[in-house]
């Protein structure tokens, strides 16, 4: 086999600035093209936004879609020349009726563009989309997939979080892609992901043996999050980086601690992004009087991104389950002591270089909070010991390497 590959990595909506699966696919793909290989991302909206870099051999190329998810222009209504192509059409409908179609119609203009350019690969790499045009490409060729973790867990919380009977009915119609991934993923030969807990979950969830799966954990860009010696910390400054108003992240539970937490010392809270327009989030805060003690950044590049950090005293991942837990090595890497859940992989990521509370309970996020503040020294303790843990386990070249060679395991066995 020639050891230099030519990969196509698949990835449906890859967004660069949050997400799993949009710093997966930017920093895999690049850490493909530094080890000597030929690397193709075919994308859709938004741009994932590869090229951003020096010495960039990455080859973008994004697909056209209707783009219904564009936040400038959310839900528009296509003209009639666009939903003449039967694809678009398939599109407009399904989220008309309150579905997301995304996954299973990037399958298929990926199928449509594959036979256009009669392009071919060492191998085919999809980041969950797990379309059935996926299942079709692996009659032709060695088709993996990366499954982050199961959307089963999501649609499950969403529809726990609402009492509402509408909403949960809305909850599991916008879920309803989940019954084609699950029957794709059964039918790949291989599939990749991102830590021990998401194996199992996976396994369990889809009904898949463990004996399918390979286990690679993603890297952390110590190039972007670092600590800055620089910017002077705040004494009870909390900063939180969690998707603002998804269940699953658990920041509601976070606001009922910090609400307690104020009746003994004083806090600022600090949360990357900004919540919903009268969303749970912003009406929680509003109901527990906190619009002075929470700071919503917006959005933010990754120069302020790391001096918000800087100027934190603890950082808080509040999930109720993450498939590897991104943001809890992120912060380490910027040498910030960390309370985390143990939802998911999260204590995987962790190691002993964090303060690990349960999932979903806001007495114990109290408690850890105020433990940490009170002791220095042991803040001190858990930034080194996070520091350390992620320059020796989470490289993304190590993230490659491992790849690579499963690659190689799934090429070989095709043939």
């Amino acid at each position: 086999m020639n050891s230099t590959l030519k990969i196509g990595l698949i990835s449906y909506r890859s967004n660069p600035h949050c997400g799993g699966q949009g710093v997966y696919i930017r920093h895999l793909s690049h850490a493909l093209c530094d080890l000597g290989h030929d690397v193709e991302v075919i994308a859709g909206p938004p741009d994932p936004l590869l090229n951003n870099r020096p010495n960039n051999n990455v080859t973008l190329t994004m697909l056209k879609t209707l783009d219904l998810y564009n936040p400038e222009d959310l839900f528009r209504t296509p003209s009639f020349n666009e939903l003449k192509n039967f694809i678009n059409l398939i599109e407009w409908l399904d989220i008309s009726t309150m579905g997301y179609p995304e996954p299973l119609t990037f399958g298929m203009r990926l199928i449509r563009h594959l036979k256009e350019t009669k392009k071919r690969y060492d191998i085919i790499h999809d980041n969950q989309s797990l379309s059935y045009g996926i299942l079709s490409l692996a009659k032709r060729m060695p088709v993996t997939a990366t499954i982050h973790h199961p959307m089963t867990v999501d649609r499950r919380l969403a529809v726990q979080s609402t009492k509402s009977f509408l909403k949960k009915i809305k909850a599991l119609r916008w879920y309803s892609f989940i019954g084609m991934q699950k029957r794709v993923a059964k039918k790949l030969s291989r599939i990749i992901t991102v830590s021990k807990s998401s194996q199992k979950d996976i396994a369990r969830e889809f009904d898949i043996p463990e004996s399918k799966f390979k286990t690679i954990p993603i890297g952390i860009d110590t190039h972007n999050f670092y600590p800055l010696s620089t910017v002077k910390k705040q004494p009870g400054r909390i900063i939180v980086t969690n998707s603002a108003d998804t269940p699953l992240k658990g920041l509601y539970h976070l606001l009922f601690a910090i609400k307690s937490v104020l009746k003994i010392r004083s806090v600022k809270l600090v949360v990357i992004g900004s919540p919903k327009k009268n969303g749970g989030i912003e009406k929680l805060v509003k109901k527990l009087a906190l619009e002075q003690t929470i700071k919503f950044t917006g959005r933010i590049d990754h120069d302020q991104f790391v001096k918000e950090y800087a100027k934190a005293s603890i950082a808080v991942i509040p999930s109720l389950y993450e498939g590897f837990g991104l943001p809890v090595g992120e912060t380490m890497a910027c040498r910030i002591p960390v309370i985390c859940t143990t939802g998911g992989a999260l204590p995987e990521v962790a190691g002993d270089a964090t303060k690990l509370v349960p999932p979903g309970n806001a007495k114990a996020l109290e408690k850890a909070i105020l433990e940490l503040l009170d002791d220095p020294a042991q803040c001190e303790v858990l930034a080194q010991k996070g520091y350390e843990r992620v320059q020796k386990e989470f490289t993304w070249e190590k993230t490659a390497l491992r790849t690579v060679e499963t690659y190689k395991e799934i090429i070989n066995d095709y043939h």
